[in-house]
């Protein structure tokens, strides 16, 4: 995600301000420590958004000076951005997943360094998919960002209606089922036998009490 910002300067500093942002502003003593100062003040602003529900501006076209966004990040803000535009609430989004709730937390902090498969699988969960993108670092940063984004998010073809007469009523059903990653599925999964060999070594336990107090 590529924002425009402006910079302006100020009493011997540069101050950065963000067209599309207007609540984000930051300094630098230089030009180039005010635009390294750029993305952290900008992914504040945004946590503090998604902390209050409010919606996240996409980025407009930048003509001139701009900040990129580090693709974890980028990937989390679109994620909410996708939720808010279909209108699911972390509560759904963990019924779906069979997470608990504080793991949805984590994928949606901007802060918290959350694995590739678990960002995946949010996206599958709402139909979509992560796309990531390389480009040679040599290539204009704007020509770069308009012809192939860092964070493309499409809907995954399951998530389109295939075109066969299938019912209405098996699409719906079919749609209802939630997508979860593999690896979702494979710690759960290990999860569920950690719990059976607990439980079955905590019986075994009582059972040896129980025969030590008969004696």
């Amino acid at each position: 995600m590529r924002y425009p910002v402006t910079l302006t300067p100020d009493d011997g500093q540069f101050t950065v301000t963000f067209p599309d942002v207007p609540e984000a502003v930051t300094f630098g003593e230089t030009r180039d420590e005010a635009l390294q100062r750029a993305p952290d003040a900008l992914l504040t602003v945004f946590d503090a958004f998604m902390k209050d529900r409010r919606d996240i501006p996409a980025p407009s076209r930048a003509t001139g000076d701009a900040i990129e966004l580090p693709t974890l990040e980028s990937a989390k803000i679109e994620l909410y951005r996708a939720m808010r535009s279909a209108k699911i609430g972390k509560a759904e989004l963990a019924r779906r997943l069979r997470w608990h709730m504080p793991q949805v937390d984590r994928v949606l902090k901007v802060r918290h360094g959350s694995q590739l498969d678990q960002m995946e699988a949010a996206f599958a969960a709402l139909g979509k998919r992560l796309v990531i993108s390389i480009v040679d670092s040599d290539v204009d940063a704007g020509s770069a960002s308009r012809a192939v984004s860092h964070q493309q998010i499409r809907e995954s073809n399951y998530a389109r209606r295939p075109k066969s007469n299938v019912s209405p009523r098996k699409w719906r059903r079919k749609r209802s089922r939630p997508s979860v990653h593999p690896g979702v599925i494979i710690r759960a999964a290990r999860s569920s036998r950690r719990r059976e060999a607990t439980t079955r070594s905590a019986l075994r336990r009582s059972a040896a009490r129980k025969a030590a107090k008969k004696r």
